[in-house]
């Protein structure tokens, strides 16, 4: 195996154990959301005016699944919708209460699974940091080309 699949293997079993982990303690904490509806909150839970074609940019969803979502997300009472006097086309997304009750959650997960692995980032040097930071920057911004190449291919057929 080279250096590149040891990385992506790496990266693959690294991610798998991670999701493992917090998936078993999310269940429990926040039944009967699945974690697609529950990143859909912390993401309109975090930014302001929200709306189907941002959600689906961010999930790499289609609008049309998207939107499914959001209704779903609506019906249960854990997100409105609203526009804007300004643009009465347009229609955003906010949480309610409920809604609200469901992001906290979600961040004291996060919470108690970043201190769960404090004790190994306090190992990690700045410039470790530094590097890894650097490489996953670098292939992010790799991976952003390739979706904008397959965008464009879609567009042209």
């Amino acid at each position: 195996m080279n250096k590149e699949e040891q990385v992506m293997t790496s990266f693959r079993e690294l991610f798998n154990k991670m999701s493992w982990l917090n998936r078993l303690k999310m269940k429990e904490s926040l039944k009967g959301y699945q974690p697609s509806e529950v990143h859909c909150i912390e993401y309109i839970g975090r930014n302001a005016d929200s709306n189907v074609a941002k959600l689906a940019e961010s999930f790499f969803m289609t609008t049309g699944a998207m939107s499914k979502m959001t209704k779903k997300l609506i019906e249960r009472g854990v997100i409105e919708s609203y526009q804007k006097p300004e643009n009465k086309k347009e229609v955003y997304y906010r949480l309610t209460d409920q809604g609200k009750a469901i992001y906290n959650i979600h961040e004291k997960l996060h919470q108690e699974f970043q201190e769960r692995d404090k004790s190994i980032f306090e190992q990690v040097t700045d410039e470790q940091f530094g590097t890894m930071l650097s490489f996953i920057e670098k292939y992010s911004k790799h991976l952003d080309g390739e979706i904008r190449k397959l965008d464009a291919d879609r567009e042209s057929k």
